[in-house]
């Protein structure tokens, strides 16, 4: 029986300052996935949805789904994720599935329970990546994006490998690309985040529509050159890799200015034999490099290995590049970037359109085919993974309106669309 509740987005925040205090401590929250605290999270979510006619159920991968089923099999998705980095935020990953359960209560009292297109829920598991190193398990597995082999060998700071860790949960690590069947009937997926930047803080504008996420390209630099004393080895005469290394730097940040939104940043810089009588011998730098566009992306990469090669010629030392991960830009679909953007105007705000730097769980689902959109809420200092993680409470209020209203207009969106046109599988 349905016990219909009338919508209201104070009833988000007032829940979210609940799982603060249920599942932080004065350093933040610590919903550190796969752990006793992530669990307790999850089990005060199962109780929020209790009270709706919904059938919830953890797939293979541990992604915890809620299914409000509608008069069409066809769904729309509504995501996010329980789990924290350790001293997280209050916001980042719950905001998205506390907005989604206020609007299946709005959906449910609105349809009585039946809506026309079936409505799901999903928290998706692991997102974060905080205990393995691995961000995005549950919808990479999901999408079939998992590199199956690489997640195998992860371990925790204890030694305990991720299979073992999943299999304490009640998952198969050998099965958890079946939670692909999931996505059978997706037709839209939703999701609301805080930006976790500062774009929309410098605007002083509370709400954005999501182009897509940056394809980022990561590597490892390393110079080589020549030990030698620092006290007998004239400047003209030395092999020196951190020198060339250090003149590549600026240009390395002159790419990212002018590359038009992309972003370019140097995370690391070792050098051997790392003593101060000694010249440099090895120096190696760890480069990430972001853009929407991938001719854009392509291009800066380009740059990147032309400054090093120009450098360590000058120099007379050599340069090799190791490519550590990689990840082609996400455009979200541009149907649905509309109808966020107008419902984002619809709740008094302007329309303002950005892409996103983090990679999300919204890329993986789009990847797997399913038209996705992401609403971006304005975030105080630009900080997140932090326990001064903040939004403004009216900007919360907000954010939930606007989101409703965005999947209020998608499930027109999906009522109105042929069912092969958005039927995955």
């Amino acid at each position: 029986m349905s016990t219909a509740m009338k919508f209201d987005p104070k009833r988000t925040v007032s829940e979210l300052k609940e799982l603060r205090e249920l599942t932080g401590d004065e350093n933040g929250a610590q919903r550190v996935a796969f752990t006793p605290q992530w669990v307790k999270a999850r089990e005060w979510l199962r109780q929020k949805l209790s009270g709706l006619p919904v059938e919830v159920h953890q797939d293979a991968a541990g992604n915890l789904w809620s299914t409000l089923r509608g008069d069409s099999d066809r769904a729309l998705l509504i995501g996010g994720h329980m789990d924290s980095v350790p001293n997280g935020g209050w916001l980042d990953g719950c905001l998205n599935v506390l907005a989604g359960l206020e609007i299946l209560r709005r959906i449910d009292a609105q349809y009585g329970g039946k809506p026309p297109v079936t409505v799901r829920l999903v928290d998706w598991a692991d997102e974060e990546g905080a205990r393995f190193g691995k961000s995005l398990f549950g919808s990479s597995a999901c999408s079939g994006n998992l590199d199956m082999q690489e997640a195998r060998g992860l371990q925790d700071r204890d030694g305990i490998r991720l299979p073992d860790a999943l299999s304490g949960h009640g998952i198969d690590f050998e099965r958890v690309k079946e939670s692909g069947r999931e996505l059978e009937h997706a037709a839209a997926y939703l999701e609301l985040h805080i930006e976790q930047g500062p774009v929309l803080l410098d605007l002083d504008l509370p709400l954005g529509a999501v182009l897509g996420t940056f394809g980022v390209e990561r590597h490892a630099i390393t110079f080589r050159g020549q030990a030698a004393h620092s006290g007998s080895t004239p400047m003209n005469r030395r092999r020196d890799a951190f020198r060339a290394a250090a003149r590549m730097s600026p240009e390395i940040y002159a790419i990212g200015e002018r590359s038009n939104g992309g972003v370019c940043t140097i995370g690391s810089c070792t050098t051997k034999p790392g003593i101060v009588t000694s010249v440099v011998e090895e120096c190696r730098l760890t480069l990430d490099q972001r853009h929407l566009d991938p001719g854009a992306l392509a291009r800066m990469l380009r740059e990147a290995r032309d400054a090093s090669e120009r450098f360590a010629a000058d120099g007379n030392v050599q340069v090799a590049w190791e490519r550590l991960w990689q990840i082609e830009p996400v455009p979200f679909h541009p149907e649905l970037i509309d109808l966020c953007a107008a419902a984002i105007a619809d709740t008094g705000g302007t329309s303002y359109r950005l892409p996103s730097g983090p990679l999300h769980d919204a890329a993986e689902v789009a990847r797997a085919g399913v038209p996705t959109v992401m609403m971006f809420v304005q975030s105080l200092h630009g900080i997140s993974h932090n326990k001064i993680e903040d939004t403004r409470e009216e900007h919360l209020e907000q954010a939930v309106v606007a989101f409703d209203k965005l999947a209020d207009r998608t499930l027109a969106w999906i009522s109105a669309a042929r069912p092969e046109t958005t039927v995955r599988g």
